[in-house]
């Protein structure tokens, strides 16, 4: 896998990385990019890779991967969308909605297939998850919050406040704050926003919520997935439940999540961009959503922050963290 990095003056604004090796005339190149890497995120391309694999497309022989992360910063994923754009590969996959937002709005001609985008109608990628039109097309993991909010009720039952970490600048993230807050309105549980727009801010957010909510909930947002133990920090220092969107997550030290194996998302993405790298229409492909769901839980990690599993929810988990 070809990886460019992007340099960012103090001053001088965005430089490019060096280009990518060439790759040979009978190969196909599949141009893949993120928001910010962590381990959901990383789990997505490797999946896509492994899969593409299998499916004949074999890195360093029929497959050219080359791979930028943005580092978190909208303005450098749209730099590398507009680089992708003037390097013409067979497909471009971003992987996230800032990044999938970022490259959709370079081109509309290079193929595009997004991955790991909780909204894409939301997002301003497709108008219709049928029939996408254009040069657009992907697969959603729009996660099960109504299992979610059911499972921090059932480990916690007089939960009455739950904190909600998000970056107000990400639109799958302002997706997921409305869904909880009808969600949990029809619960009779309040929501407490806390606003992180970068990283360094997770912490601070975080902090800003101990004492005035009874546990914490991490969506898929990639800024504060990015900075998880900083909120995992709090969480034990205040025995203060700290339950997230992915599973991946969890095994960082979350307490507990219903989620989708990223990786298994990684390869139901490459099933699409396979059919593309066939000939296939992008536009023509609906939009796919990511199937299967796990329980993750992590009994230590619920020690440390002073919540015991309920035997029933132990018992059903199909993901157990040591």
């Amino acid at each position: 896998m070809t990886v460019r990095r992007f340099i960012v003056p103090l001053l001088a604004g965005l430089a490019l990385g060096a280009t990518a090796t060439a790759a040979r005339a009978d190969t196909v190149t599949v141009a893949v990019t993120a928001i910010v890497e962590h381990p959901a995120l990383d789990a997505v391309r490797d999946g896509l890779v492994a899969r593409l694999g299998e499916l004949g497309y074999v890195e360093g022989d029929t497959l050219e991967v080359v791979y930028e992360s943005a580092q978190g910063s909208p303005a450098i994923a749209a730099q590398i969308a507009r680089q992708f754009v003037g390097d013409a590969p067979d497909v471009i996959v971003p992987i996230s909605t800032p990044s999938a937002q970022a490259v959709a709005a370079a081109t509309s001609d290079i193929p595009v297939v997004f991955t790991a985008v909780t909204d894409p109608v939301a997002a301003g990628l497709v108008t219709d998850l049928e029939a996408p039109g254009g040069n657009v097309t992907g697969l959603s993991d729009m996660i099960p919050m109504a299992d979610h909010l059911a499972l921090i009720r059932e480990i916690l039952p007089d939960v009455a406040r739950i904190g909600f970490l998000y970056n107000p600048g990400e639109a799958n993230s302002v997706v997921l704050l409305d869904r909880m807050l009808e969600l949990a309105g029809e619960a009779g549980v309040e929501v407490v926003a806390a606003g992180a727009p970068r990283s360094s801010d997770v912490l601070s957010a975080t902090q800003s919520l101990v004492g005035d909510v009874d546990a914490v909930y991490i969506p898929t947002d990639n800024t504060v997935v990015s900075a998880l133990e900083a909120v995992l920090s709090v969480g034990q220092d205040n025995d203060l439940p700290i339950f997230s969107g992915d599973t991946d997550s969890v095994g960082r030290g979350a307490i507990a999540t219903i989620g989708f194996d990223y990786g298994d998302v990684g390869r139901q993405t490459a099933d699409i961009v396979a059919r593309v790298l066939q000939g296939e229409d992008p536009g023509t492909i609906p939009v796919g959503f990511a199937a299967g769901t796990d329980l993750a839980i992590n009994p230590a990690a619920a020690a440390a922050m002073g919540v015991t599993l309920p035997d029933a929810v132990v018992e059903r988990a199909s993901i157990v963290v040591e």
